[in-house]
């Protein structure tokens, strides 16, 4: 074996995100114990940033040791137990994941089904949960990364509230792109990850989770069908007060790199974060537009940093693609399910939502489509 040196890529697709050097560099720093005073420290100063990051005061605050789909089978597996009823919200790929999670938690899903690329309707939700009184929780994506489409969260957040259920919320695609407020929305369980909006690398799940999802945990009549992900356990490690206990050995350095993702991010500032997202936005739909191409997705529902681009009749999507990594050096994605073949999802997230990067994407994907037209 030898040592591997990739090409230097422009990620310009649904994530992972160009990460910033500045936490290439943090993560090359002396590991320390999980157990460490100092590093206990650095915990603390994680849970702080996520805290306002989520714009929340829960205790039970802490990124899982994992990638977001592990953030996400965190809240499924401690929330759901056998035979609780959760209506899904499903209007892309994430919504079926959401699904498989609450069957093999021993819930019983009830999918409130839209089309892909359009957002949840509240009213045939509203509509759904009046028809399952039963219903314990309400899961729905904020941010569908397969269609770049964004959900209102806070209106599903409130009609939940109405039904006295819990709600669950995937923010893998959101978080630090646009604003996520756990408390003034009343989510109670949410999760992310680290490697899209935060500029960090893959491999970590920021989660949330109210009292009231606490609550729910504490009065399990079973055991989580998980050790790792299992929270009561968890949070003697990252929420014990004084000495922790041992739980498993944290990601050091890739926590180290979360740590300087946030550092940045308040350096930078919340809302000038999301005006820099949106900016890079519309600077793409607009270059986009220069070349004859057309956006997916309704504009009052578009994500600012997953962006879902119409493919041209008659071309070969996936040639172009090729090219622009091939001969550009620059990924974008594909669509997944019923939109493969019609949309290409190019990500402005993080360290990817900047001018010279848009501009860079732009002309790849100009030389791009010409070299297919002149092949």
């Amino acid at each position: 074996m030898k040592s591997f040196y990739p090409d230097q890529r422009l990620l310009m697709g649904p994530g992972p995100s160009d990460v910033h050097p500045r936490i290439r560099e943090a993560m090359a720093r002396p590991t320390l114990g999980h157990l460490d005073p100092d590093f206990q420290v650095l915990m603390e100063e994680i849970k702080g940033g996520l805290k306002a990051l989520f714009q929340t005061a829960n205790r039970m605050t802490y990124p899982v040791s994992a990638p977001g789909s592990a953030g996400m089978e965190t809240c499924f597996v401690n929330l759901v137990e056998e035979g609780d009823k959760v209506i899904v919200v499903k209007n892309g790929v994430f919504g079926e994941r959401m699904r498989q999670n609450v069957l093999r938690a021993g819930g019983e899903p009830v999918m409130v089904e839209f089309e892909w690329g359009t957002a949840p309707d509240l009213n045939v939700v509203d509509d759904a949960l009046k028809a399952n009184p039963d219903v314990k929780i309400l899961a729905f994506v904020h941010a569908e990364t397969s269609t770049g489409v964004r959900a209102d969260a806070e209106g599903l957040c409130a009609l939940a509230r109405q039904h006295d259920c819990l709600t669950i919320v995937d923010a893998v695609t959101s978080l630090a792109g646009i604003p996520v407020k756990v408390d003034e929305w009343g989510i109670d369980a949410i999760y992310s990850g680290s490697q899209k909006c935060l500029s960090c690398t893959p491999g970590l799940s920021p989660v949330s989770f109210s009292e009231a999802a606490l609550e729910k945990i504490r009065s399990r009549k079973s055991m989580v069908r998980s050790w790792f992900l299992d929270l009561t356990l968890v949070m003697d490690y990252w929420e014990s007060e004084g000495g922790r206990s041992y739980h498993h050995t944290a990601p050091v350095n890739a926590l180290y790199g979360l740590h300087e993702s946030l550092v940045m991010l308040f350096e930078e500032g919340l809302e000038a974060a999301f005006e820099r997202h949106r900016m890079a936005h519309d600077m793409l739909v607009a270059g986009l537009a220069d070349m004859g191409l057309e956006m997916f997705v309704e504009e009052s529902v578009r994500l600012p940093q997953l962006n879902a681009v119409a493919i041209p009749s008659g071309v070969d999507e996936a040639a172009v693609r090729s090219r622009m990594l091939n001969d550009h050096g620059i990924e974008i994605g594909a669509g997944l399910g019923p939109l493969a073949g019609k949309i290409w999802r190019i990500g402005l997230m993080g360290n990817s939502a900047r001018p010279a990067s848009v501009e860079r994407c732009l002309k790849g994907l100009s030389a791009s489509l010409a070299a297919g037209h002149n092949s």
